[in-house]
């Protein structure tokens, strides 16, 4: 028996160990493809070696883009049955990559989020190239670390670290811009508590209009349409604003032209007319859903499981819109340290934007989508169902949460992660559950265990005190031995049900539905990104530079 249990784990092993293997295959295939493609192109540019390995940690970056952030976007739907692991890999990569192909932009900042100035490099393209690919590469090897470890962190955050650390090294701590820097530290508090409390705000509202009611199916029929119809708005104002700023201009053009109305002319678009065409979408679907909802509810049954399927297809349209919204956003931290190099190796110069050519914005979503599909199901699989149980309604809120707070958050100027809003969503719908289920199943629970703990406790007292009065018996018969040792046995196994109905009270009080190991990881994941990037990218300058001079 124990041999063959060898031998299947040793069958497994190789099993596995092949397919590490195969990963890692076609990782390095693609940053060869890639390497390649960068040389055969800039052979007439002077320094092109610089490029080509810039290009090639940009690849780098943007498959650990693709393993580590992207399942922010699809875990949820995953954990929540509404998509197979397979399903939600294939709908993020071509969203992500559609979003960073087709809304990436074809314009840059070179220094994510101005933490860095550049006017310090006074002009030395060199030293700027040197620091842009510590800051790459810094910001891939932590990503990629944090993605082994199975902790969700901001690939933003990552790179923002990796720019520093790189800027610190070639110009000194006067570069950094601190009042940034303190900004991007207040998001790690910020982020996780606005989207845990809209998460959690969403599934408690979803609970008392729906799944706590008598009748769910008359309650499905009159809120879901209001839910689906609160997340279309949600989302294409998300869209709008976050997918779509960077083709707007076309956008505006398009609708000048052949509709029967205009927009003003604006490099991106306003919060008003992301809301006024998120509010457009949402009431077409109310009235859509509103109708359908009679034939859809006809042979429902009254029970959570089906409240939870009605939300199964908007949890497939979130995955896919978060996940375009993304690559069009994120691409950024791969593609603008890259596109920053690519300008400053063109021009001689260092600028604060630069342009994106086709194919660095292919590297990236390309990258994104490839490096998901290779290695994305293990930070997918954390989120969606090794933090806490999810099922689609508590999905469906953390999805909420996610368009929610980015949105409310640009307009008051707070800065956010998108990678910490939906963790922490994740953990604000746990956290709920744990207090619904202590204020309302537990205490009930824990009374009925209370109230037999009480007549069990009667029941020993009583043994016991037959057992005195037989011990204390003078002139004992033969039944009275018997019943003696009758009464030490049941009085042992009396204890032992009392022992065990006090520790089911004292579990059930303390029951958690948040894995608390799970949270203190990622906690601590999130608060050392940023230097942790900077030491590295830090090293990594020190040396190229001494490797180069």
């Amino acid at each position: 028996m124990e041999i063959n249990t060898l031998k299947k784990l040793e069958k497994k092993a190789r099993k596995s160990s092949k397919f590490d293997f195969l990963r890692l295959g076609l990782a390095l295939m693609f940053i060869a493809a890639v390497l390649i493609y960068s040389f055969a192109t800039s052979g007439n540019i002077p320094n092109n070696i610089f490029l080509a390995i810039a290009t090639m940690f940009g690849a780098y970056m943007a498959m650990n883009i693709g393993a580590n952030d992207v399942a922010n976007n699809v875990g949820p739907a995953v954990g929540s049955k509404a998509l197979t692991m397979g399903g939600a890999i294939i709908i993020a990569g071509i969203f992500e990559a559609s979003g960073a192909l087709i809304a990436g932009g074809d314009v840059v900042k070179t220094i994510k989020k101005g933490i860095i100035d550049i006017g310090a490099f006074g002009g030395n393209s060199d030293t700027f190239i040197w620091a842009m690919m510590a800051a790459l590469l810094a910001a891939a090897l932590w990503l990629n670390l944090a993605t082994y470890l199975k902790a969700p962190v901001s690939t933003t955050h990552s790179i923002v670290g990796g720019v520093m650390g790189g800027g610190i090294a070639a110009a000194g701590f006067s570069i950094v811009n601190w009042g940034t820097m303190g900004k991007i530290a207040a998001s790690w508090i910020i982020s996780p508590i606005l989207g845990g409390a809209i998460a959690a705000g969403f599934l408690y509202a979803i609970k008392n209009t729906i799944i706590y009611k008598e009748n769910k199916v008359q309650a499905a029929k009159k809120w879901v349409p209001v839910y689906i119809a609160i997340m279309s708005w949600a989302f294409v104002t998300y869209l709008t604003l976050k997918g779509l700023k960077h083709i707007w201009k076309d956008i505006v053009t398009f609708v000048n032209e052949h509709l029967f109305f205009t927009l003003e002319v604006t490099k991106k678009p306003s919060f008003l007319t992301a809301i006024i065409f998120g509010l457009i979408v949402a009431t077409i679907i109310y009235l859509i859903l509103k109708v359908k909802m009679s034939s859809t509810t006809k042979n429902m049954k009254n029970d959570k499981a089906s409240v939870n399927a009605l939300f199964t297809i908007p949890m497939i349209f979130s995955a896919a819109l978060l996940s375009f919204a993304h690559g069009a956003n994120d691409v950024a931290n791969a593609v603008g340290p890259l596109a920053a190099i690519n300008d400053a190796i063109v021009s001689g110069g260092v600028s604060s934007k630069a342009s994106i050519p086709l194919w660095i914005m292919g590297v990236g979503g390309l990258g994104i989508a490839i490096g998901l599909a290779l290695y994305g199901p293990k930070l997918i699989k954390t989120v969606g169902s090794e933090i806490t149980e999810l099922d689609q309604t508590r999905a469906f809120s953390v999805a909420m949460a996610a368009a929610i707070t980015v949105i409310i958050a640009s307009q008051l100027g707070l800065p956010v992660s998108s990678t910490h809003i939906a963790v922490g969503g994740v953990f604000g719908v746990g956290f709920l559950r744990e207090w619904i289920d202590k204020n309302k199943k537990v205490e009930a629970v824990v009374a009925q265990k209370q109230e037999l703990l009480e007549k069990e406790e009667k029941k020993l007292k009583a043994l016991v005190s037959e057992l005195e009065t037989l011990e204390n018996k003078s002139g004992k018969k033969k039944d009275d031995y018997k019943r003696i040792v009758k009464l030490y046995q049941d009085i042992d196994d009396k204890e032992s049900v009392i022992k065990g109905i006090k520790k089911s009270i004292k579990t059930k009080a303390k029951q958690k539905y948040v894995k608390r190991e799970a949270l203190n990881k990622i906690i601590a994941a999130w608060l050392i990104t940023v230097p942790a990037a900077a030491i590295i990218a830090a090293l990594i300058f020190f040396m190229m530079r001494g490797m180069l001079l």
